[in-house]
């Protein structure tokens, strides 16, 4: 073979080797940027379902140890969830310190004896999670949440429900809860206000008296609250928003898309308590709850916030 000929060769091989690693080049680059692309959408869709997973454990906690309850505790007669609730709520008070920067701003507005927490209900209400913990923890008082239908048909929850106290709740029943002396606490947007609210913080209570009702037949102050930042923690995905409002209407059920579990700070606020007033009406209470000065909680904190953002965006 002539030299010219291995010359030649040799010139296409270089040049087939510089074309496999070009193209092994480009693979590289390529997925990079899918990598770059891709991994925060990952991160926010998983984040939801990891916050399932930690419920399904704490739920899962709870069943063991009330299997294993006459060997944890002393006495037949004490209350069975109490040391199983205080083990999973310190899991939860360290989660919020450590991921949001949790705290409670005027936990002395709630009263020694019974009383109705009314709270804004975020697309993941992680928030009233923290509440619970950490009120359970530093002020030995369980709150009540009263929980959707649909809470009760979820497997492996009901250990969760029972500890926690979650009650579908009629007005006659919540009531006399609350003449008891314990903690209730109502969403009155619910289901509703989790999947079809946004960043705007609209109260979307549909004129739900429910709650107003229950206070009025308990004769019992109402205690405002609200977690500034909770809809940047966790959204609700609001495309195509007459889709998922039509969908919500026929099935009743959290259907629309969540993403998040982002780092950011929450801050709940617990406004003074609206006494009881004989001469209240569930119209006239609903509309103290959204306007007086309690209401702040709801409506200045949120509008605050809002603008506080608009300017620091413009």
């Amino acid at each position: 073979m002539s030299y010219n000929a291995l010359d030649h060769l040799a010139d296409l091989t270089q040049y087939l080797n510089l074309t496999k690693l070009f193209g092994s080049s480009i693979d590289i680059y390529y997925s990079n940027w899918l990598s770059w692309l891709f991994t925060p959408l990952i991160a926010v869709s998983l984040l939801p379902g990891i916050i399932i997973i930690m419920l399904y454990i704490t739920s899962s906690l709870l069943y063991i140890y009330k299997l294993h309850r006459y060997r944890l505790l002393d006495a037949y007669d004490k209350d069975i969830w109490d040391a199983g609730r205080k083990v999973v709520s310190a899991i939860w008070d360290a989660l919020g310190w450590i991921w949001h920067g949790y705290e409670i701003i005027g936990i002395e507005n709630i009263p020694p004896g019974g009383a109705l927490l009314v709270y804004y209900h975020g697309a993941v209400p992680i928030d009233f999670y923290y509440i619970c913990s950490h009120i359970l923890l530093y002020e030995g008082r369980l709150i009540n949440p009263v929980g959707d239908r649909f809470l009760f048909k979820i497997p492996g929850w009901s250990s969760l429900l029972e500890a926690f106290g979650v009650i579908p709740g009629t007005v006659q029943s919540c009531a006399a809860l609350l003449r008891k002396g314990n903690l209730l606490a109502i969403a009155p947007g619910g289901v509703y206000e989790a999947q079809l609210g946004d960043h705007n913080y609209e109260l979307l209570w549909r004129q739900r008296l429910g709650f107003a009702k229950v206070a009025i037949e308990a004769k019992v102050p109402i205690i405002p609250i609200f977690t500034r930042n909770i809809r940047e923690a966790f959204r609700s995905f609001n495309v195509c928003q007459s889709f998922w409002h039509w969908l919500y209407q026929k099935t009743h059920l959290p259907l629309v898309p969540i993403y998040g579990g982002f780092p950011v700070k929450l801050t709940t606020f617990i406004g003074s308590a609206i006494p009881y007033d004989e001469s209240h009406t569930p119209e006239s209470l609903m509309i103290n709850t959204h306007q007086s000065k309690p209401g702040n909680i709801f409506g200045a904190i949120a509008e605050r916030f809002i603008r506080r953002k608009n300017k620091s965006s413009g």
